[in-house]
């Protein structure tokens, strides 16, 4: 009888570890997002798409030898840029940086009105086609700032400063969830190359 008692308990907790387990394993990978403000962007989003900031948009180039204006700037000394080369890339980033503004607050309000429009609960269609469209065409505007800027480095810097800047990147490493390059943010660089 010990033993008979001893087994259903074993089964017993067995089951209610794979009960709890499956729980678990039921829970979204967004479970918390709910709280936000625009369900479909976090802080670190709008606070990126504000300050015209790449999120992550230009990595086609970026990766593919097509330096950054912004990345240029503050490495400037360590890939020896000439005076001349320091105003080209200024000139460059001001006039990204000042669309990118512009564009990624556009983006934000966008996005506002979709999280509105469904928590209104009547959303319709079409409207929602509409505005999916424009929220559409303002995030392939930004992309193209950011590329943009970026296909003009190749044209004022020699083959060299771009393979010291690849280096310094970190580009040239075999894992680049391991070195996290200088003047980037740890958390956004790991979720932007897949690291987590």
């Amino acid at each position: 009888m010990k033993f008979v008692v001893c087994m259903l308990s074993i089964l017993l907790l067995a089951v209610t570890a794979q009960a709890s387990q499956t729980k678990h394993d039921q829970t979204s990978k967004y479970s918390g997002q709910e709280k936000r403000s625009i369900k479909s962007l976090s802080p670190d989003d709008i606070s990126e798409l504000r300050k015209g900031g790449g999120w992550g948009l230009a990595k086609a180039a970026e990766l593919n030898g097509m330096p950054g204006p912004v990345h240029l700037l503050e490495l400037r000394a360590k890939i020896n840029l000439t005076e001349d080369q320091v105003l080209a890339i200024e000139k460059i980033y001001k006039t990204m940086k000042l669309k990118a503004i512009k564009q990624g607050k556009r983006l934000i309000a966008l996005e506002q009105e979709l999280e509105l429009l469904f928590r209104s609960g009547s959303v319709k269609p079409e409207v929602l086609r509409s505005l999916l469209s424009k929220i559409s065409k303002t995030r392939m505007e930004l992309r193209f700032t950011h590329l943009a800027a970026h296909l003009k480095s190749p044209e004022i810097l020699s083959k060299e400063q771009i393979t010291t800047y690849n280096e310094i990147r970190g580009y040239s490493n075999p894992d680049p969830c391991r070195t996290i390059p200088e003047g980037h943010d740890k958390a956004m660089w790991l979720k932007h190359n897949g690291c987590n």
